[in-house]
């Protein structure tokens, strides 16, 4: 589009809309998505979605790498997942399965160009008899378009520099799923001095015109017209030039697939440009649109005496006939745009929303039963496609009270009374929800994240306060919402105190007040933060009290037998795993302080070099890593020391701590370094801890600009020269260490000139899910040379930028750089080489 520029963001979406949708069009599947990985590379993003709108997609939005998800596996394993049908998917991976029972198959797919994995393309199709899940053929398809798509990725980024991941925060890429187009709509450009009539194809062909044969003249297209409009259309173009617009001009156009010479009729929509170009202004740019099809097929639907209705894919409703309107009882204003179940408060049952879900995700029309009150029972019913649902809603008799249930798949949903029984597929669909995207969660603070993005929006809450028992009080743990003093007053209060929140906990019983009314009834001169209603619950684990979630609404809500039903169950979830997680937390702090206790808490300040190290603990497991890191001043110099015990594990950190004992006491006594590293690997051996690590060692001459270097299986280190040029080092690379007592190693001579920078690393920095490793340090060499800083630190800094950013670190990662300068003896580092407060 001209004066319009579109960046590789744009350039990006493109891509993914259309692989999405070519992967739809050309297999039997009904939806298609993209996931891209995340920046830290320990998550894959949805970044794009076709047919299915990602807010049906519950929580899978966001999925570390590591989940048993199949789009998760596909990217990590770099291979396809095909589940036929909802069995399998249940077998294999029932996690998935849980959070969306609904039966459908699937097909994921790894997203890759030259040994790089971006992400995958997955696509979901409608179970039906007999099918064998996706056809060879169709898989092929499949992968031929994620390879496809993974070359013009990794092609867009060579050629713009714009990274391929996907930030959590990305609104993904929504293309609805095709349809046959209901409206027809072509374009023509009318110059009114000379009457040239400019028409596109649709617009000859709305007018049945032969594009190729049509000579431009106004009168052509008028001899297509009813003789009663010839006089109208004539004066469209007085009135445009008049008024410079013109405004739904109704035309009868000869329709020449009737003999009976019957006609239709279209609209003329346009205006004159708004320029300064005078000849511009005398021409009117515009479309003719044909709606035939769709005004028929809604003046068919008026007629019926039945209530039809029509769902987009998510939900809202976008139309509904008179017949549907008077059954249901509620003018078109109050239901158009809205979801049902948010609409009609006697359609508010989980169920009806989930009934709805299940019809979109599996393909399969359902049926259900609701009565609007007092006593008019209605039968609806739900045909689903990609681009939405029709329905249909009819009167029925009042179902009997027996205790045999309808046939599926039926459900009752009884209307608002003082005790109604409630729904349990409402019930239960929260509850594994909930308590899927618990299993998740492993500290506290995600505990309480997962709680806020179900529980409010289910519930239609827009506060929510966690606050959990320490000693014989009650503390703030979590909050979110608006107001920031919503129950400021509970802070520090003691249990035995007369408020909601501590009378909820002790009693064990739930508490919900519905209006500011009540509560100043009850509690009197208790502040009500902007608040209108509240649900105190109790979170109590094993008999052991945890603490009170308590949700708020910012308008009066009426708590139903169903809502208070369901949250009582919801609030046993989240207290197991609130106290699993405060554990956690509590012995992960103790882990990490432990394994601090186990490094160099700052580094020596020596002349001639300035030395920075940053040390970044992985954040899943409480487990000690086992990397290592150390400056050992010696008599002829100094050592530079990296390593890596493999696991994670109390045995690893143990034997992390004598290992990095073994390189002082050998460096002590002036051992080369190629006897240090075979004399640290005979310790490792007589150790026999059943562990392998690896090492990096480099001794640096006194006041010189030499080094030699002997590493064991590790990374190899970097050298970016005073011009910037970043070079991997080429050791000579030994056994690693641990494997064979009579293992030798040699030493490599390396050149360090004045200003240059050595960089040394454990693998945690350079290893990604679905890369191979040379391309990490590749990527690392490349932020070496090119990150621009003005200080070590600093530059050390912007290197872990992205992994300290990163919620999902699988492995811990330890950074030593060291800068070489020539000696000055009233140099003083300044504590440059300490570790900053948390990085270890």
């Amino acid at each position: 589009m001209p004066g319009m520029t579109f960046g590789g963001t744009a350039a990006r979406e493109e891509l993914l809309a259309a692989a999405a949708v070519e992967a739809v069009e050309r297999t039997s599947a009904y939806a298609g998505s993209v996931f891209l990985r995340s920046r830290d590379r320990r998550s894959i993003t949805l970044a794009a979605a076709c047919g299915v709108p990602p807010s049906l997609l519950g929580g899978w939005r966001l999925i570390p790498v590591s989940s048993p998800i199949p789009v998760a596996v596909a990217y990590s394993a770099g291979r396809t997942v095909h589940l036929a049908d909802a069995e399998e998917t249940m077998r294999r991976y029932p996690q998935l399965a849980v959070a969306l029972p609904h039966s459908f198959g699937s097909c994921s797919v790894p997203v890759s160009a030259g040994g790089e994995t971006f992400g995958t393309l997955a696509i979901v199709w409608a179970v039906s008899p007999g099918r064998k899940g996706l056809p060879k053929a169709e898989r092929r398809r499949v992968r031929t378009i994620a390879r496809r798509l993974g070359a013009s990725l990794a092609a867009l980024r060579a050629r713009t520099g714009d990274p391929v991941e996907c930030d959590p925060e990305t609104v993904p890429v929504e293309v609805p799923a095709p349809s046959a187009a209901a409206v027809r709509v072509g374009l023509f450009d009318w110059d009114l001095d000379s009457g040239t009539l400019t028409l596109d194809d649709q617009s000859c062909a709305i007018f049945g015109l032969d594009p190729r044969a049509f000579d431009g003249r106004a009168e052509t297209v008028a001899s297509c017209l009813h003789p009663g409009d010839l006089a109208s259309f004539r004066a469209s173009a007085r009135a445009a030039a008049d008024t410079g617009r013109l405004r739904a001009r109704r035309l009868r156009v000869r329709d020449d697939t009737d003999s009976d010479g019957s006609y239709r009729t279209v609209e003329l929509w346009g205006r004159l440009p708004e320029v300064d170009d005078a000849r511009a202004r005398t021409h009117l740019v515009g479309a003719v649109v044909d709606a035939r099809a769709g005004h028929e097929a809604v003046a068919a639907v008026e007629r019926l005496r039945d209530g039809l209705f029509s769902l987009a894919p998510e939900g809202r409703v976008t139309y509904a006939n008179a017949g549907a309107l008077q059954l249901l009882d509620v003018p078109g204003d109050a239901l158009l745009g809205r979801c049902l179940w948010e609409a009609l408060p006697w359609l508010s049952d989980p169920d009806i929303e989930y009934r709805h879900r299940s019809a979109m995700i599996s393909q399969t029309p359902v049926s259900f039963l609701a009565c609007r009150p007092p006593d008019q029972w209605l039968a609806f019913s739900l045909h689903p496609a990609p681009e939405g649902v029709t329905g249909r809603v009819v009167p029925v008799r009042q179902p009997p009270r027996a205790s045999t249930p309808p046939a599926a798949p039926v459900s009752v949903s009884a209307p608002a009374a003082p005790v109604p029984a409630p729904a349990r597929m409402g019930v239960m669909y929260h509850v594994l929800q909930l308590g899927s995207a618990l299993t998740e969660a492993v500290t506290a603070r995600e505990v309480c994240e997962v709680v806020s993005d179900q529980l409010l929006p289910a519930f239609g809450g827009q506060q929510l306060a966690i606050y959990v028992v320490r000693g014989e009080s009650l503390h703030l743990l979590f909050h979110t919402g608006r107001h920031e003093d919503f129950l400021d007053w509970l802070e520090g209060e003691p249990l035995h105190a007369h408020l909601p929140g501590t009378e909820a906990l002790t009693s064990g019983a739930p508490l919900f007040i519905e209006s500011q009314q009540d509560l100043a009834r009850s509690y009197p001169d208790i502040p009500t933060g902007g608040v209108s209603s509240w649900a105190y619950l109790p979170l109590i684990a094993s008999s052991h009290p945890v603490g009170t979630c308590v949700l708020g609404f910012d308008e009066i809500h009426q708590f139903t037998e169903k809502d208070r039903g369901v949250l009582t169950a919801l609030a046993g979830l989240i207290a197991q795993a609130l106290e699993r997680a405060r554990l956690y937390d509590s012995e992960f702090n103790l882990a990490r302080g432990l394994q601090q206790a186990l490094l160099p808490h700052r580094l020596p300040v020596l002349p001639g070099i300035r030395t920075v190290v940053r040390y970044l603990p992985g954040t899943r497991g409480m487990e000690i890593g086992g990397d290592w890191y150390d400056v050992i001043p010696t008599d002829s110099g100094v050592c530079l020391v990296i390593g890596d015990v493999e696991g994670h594990s109390i045995a690893a950190a143990a034997t992390m701590a004598q290992l990095r004992s073994a390189v002082r006491a050998f460096a002590a006594v002036g051992h080369t370094p190629a006897d240090v590293m075979a004399g640290v690997n005979r310790t490792l051996i007589d150790l026999d801890p059943g562990l392998l690590a690896s090492c990096c060692y480099i001794y640096l001459e006194p006041h010189g600009h030499h080094a030699y270097a002997v590493t064991a299986g590790h990374p190899p280190p970097l050298l970016r020269h005073p011009d910037g040029t970043t070079d991997v080092l080429g050791l000579n690379v030994g056994p690693i260490l641990g494997v064979e007592r009579t293992s030798v190693y040699s030493e490599t001579g390396i050149t360090l000139p004045p200003g240059s920078v050595l960089a040394l690393y454990t693998d945690g920095l350079v290893e990604e899910p679905g890369a191979d490793i040379d391309v990490g340090i590749d990527r690392l060499r490349a932020s070496l040379a090119h990150t621009r800083a003005g200080s070590l630190e600093e530059l050390a800094d912007r290197l872990l930028h992205n992994a300290r950013g990163s919620a999902y670190r699988a492995d811990d990662i330890a950074l030593l750089l060291t800068e070489i300068r020539a000696p000055h003896p009233e140099e003083h580092n300044g504590g440059a080489g300490g570790v900053p407060p948390g990085d270890l």
